[in-house]
């Protein structure tokens, strides 16, 4: 263990970058997110442009309209991403959760807002700052476009539930993308925790509260979910539930 003098000699701003990089050695979007892509050893560099944050259920974290200074890592919790439409709508556009990179295409300003669905812990990226990172390491420029090529692909999918699957087909697909995202490695028949209302779902699935519902009992009824008194889901048969998502592809 360091002395106090090898302390001083490293300098307070040292220090406080070996402090973060072993805050995210500890993280749970450690090795799901933009962090990934660097090595243990190299990770006090990330951490030292990273500015630590929480919001709480229902704070708003990104306001549409405002300039995009900033990019966000998701490092615990669920968030929703919503537009607000000329006429007083509201539309949800997208749910994101522990490694999430949110941000990353906005322009000049954010295109969405993004609300906080329970307590949440993120990590905020100065745009400029983080420019200075992808000279030393260019594997986190590539990490980023992968994300963004990743969030073109969801669009796309997104766009297809919208405009081709039936009610069941949305909630299915919404369903197994959640099982995937939430424990792509554990037990694929495992509960799920969906921190979002039914009235949050129906609004990003394009449907109605009674539909949704409706959705649901129909999967319960062929034995393929069953729903608990708390709202959690089991998914019973992963592999039907999968099939009924992509019955539209």
């Amino acid at each position: 263990m360091p002395d106090d003098l090898s302390i001083v000699r490293r300098g307070p701003i040292n220090v406080a970058a070996e402090l973060s990089a072993t805050l995210c050695a500890k993280c749970e979007a450690r090795h799901v997110g933009l962090c990934d892509a660097l090595d243990d050893a190299d990770l006090h560099f990330l951490a030292g442009v990273a500015r630590r944050s929480t919001a709480n259920r229902g704070q708003v974290f990104i306001t549409e309209g405002d300039p995009a200074r900033q990019f966000f890592n998701i490092n615990h919790g669920t968030a929703k991403l919503y537009k607000d439409l000329p006429d007083g709508r509201r539309q949800i556009i997208g749910f994101v959760s522990t490694g999430d990179f949110v941000g990353l295409a906005a322009d000049k300003t954010y295109g969405f807002s993004a609300e906080a669905l329970e307590p949440i812990q993120y990590c905020r990226f100065d745009r400029t700052e983080l420019r200075g990172v992808f000279g030393r390491f260019p594997i986190i420029e590539r990490r980023l476009l992968d994300v963004a090529s990743h969030e073109l692909v969801i669009a796309q999918e997104q766009m297809l539930l919208l405009g081709r699957k039936t009610a069941v087909e949305r909630v299915a697909s919404f369903l197994d993308g959640w099982r995937n995202r939430a424990a792509p490695c554990a037990n694929p028949t495992a509960a799920l925790d969906l921190p979002m209302s039914r009235s949050e779902l129906a609004d990003f699935l394009g449907l109605t509260i009674e539909t949704v519902s409706r959705a649901l009992a129909a999967l319960r009824k062929q034995n393929i979910v069953s729903i608990g008194s708390d709202h959690r889901i089991a998914i019973l048969k992963p592999t039907r539930l999968t099939a009924i998502s992509q019955a539209a592809e």
